[in-house]
């Protein structure tokens, strides 16, 4: 599963914009503060907001407020068209993380969410100028977009390596290569897929390969045959299973 943002504007053509630019996170939208608050208190995990300041109803500066009482450690990225050094010392005072301009650069706004999921993460790994460390971060990252096509560079920005240092260290650790563990996790929740019932073609989609065929042979290179036949395996134990239990 991909990080989860919520994006608080009362522009919809903005939101869809963003979410075009930043389509590899599942991106909550929100068009209001009240909404927003709702959102952040739902069971749902929300790594990080980003949140515009002129909203209707309640402004953007008192919904930071409320959000940081809520979940005191929420990343929280302001987005502002006003230049006013006002603006930005009441978001900052209210322990804004970052802020960002309106029209916004695409590049730096990356920069500035991978920088703070980084210290979201961080929390949960100890030791993370440790190489072992950095590597279960790109594990994790690997592990939480499945769904997603992440490439060696994605992963080398995510822990501020180079890629042929993060290349070398991941098989190093591992015992595997990179590529082949992010196949594995792929390959895994495929089985995990084809146990609840989904499709060939359906399970090629959600885990993001290019085709069917490419899915197929990578599975059968990890697993040792085709998702078919895995699949009719899996389905003849359960019967046999449940056929041993009945006669008991």
């Amino acid at each position: 599963m991909s990080y989860n943002l919520l994006l608080v504007d009362d522009d919809a053509e903005f939101r869809s914009e963003f979410c075009e630019c930043f389509e590899t996170y599942n991106i909550i939208q929100a068009a209001e503060g009240e909404a927003a608050l709702t959102l952040l208190v739902k069971p749902n995990v929300i790594d990080l907001v980003l949140l515009d300041v002129m909203l209707p109803g309640i402004q953007g500066t008192e919904v930071l407020a409320e959000m940081k009482r809520i979940k005191p450690d929420i990343k929280i990225v302001m987005i502002t068209n006003n230049r006013s050094r006002d603006v930005v010392i009441e978001s900052l005072k209210n322990r804004a993380d970052e802020y960002i301009e309106k029209p916004i650069n695409v590049e730096e706004t990356r920069q500035i969410i991978v920088k703070l999921l980084n210290e979201k993460e961080s929390k949960d790994i100890p030791d993370t100028g440790n190489i072992q460390a950095k590597i279960k971060k790109v594990e994790k990252l690997l592990e939480r977009n499945f769904d997603k096509k992440v490439s060696l560079e994605q992963a080398s920005d995510h822990v501020g390596l180079s890629t042929k240092y993060l290349s070398r260290a991941f098989e190093d650790v591992t015992h595997t290569g990179f590529s082949d563990y992010k196949s594995a996790v792929k390959v895994k929740k495929a089985q995990e897929l084809l146990k609840q019932g989904f499709n060939i073609n359906q399970i090629s989609d959600k885990l993001a390969y290019a085709n069917a065929e490419s899915f197929i042979r990578t599975f059968k290179k990890i697993i040792g045959c085709t998702p078919a036949i895995y699949r009719d395996r899996q389905s003849a134990a359960k019967h046999k299973t449940a056929g041993k239990k009945r006669r008991k």
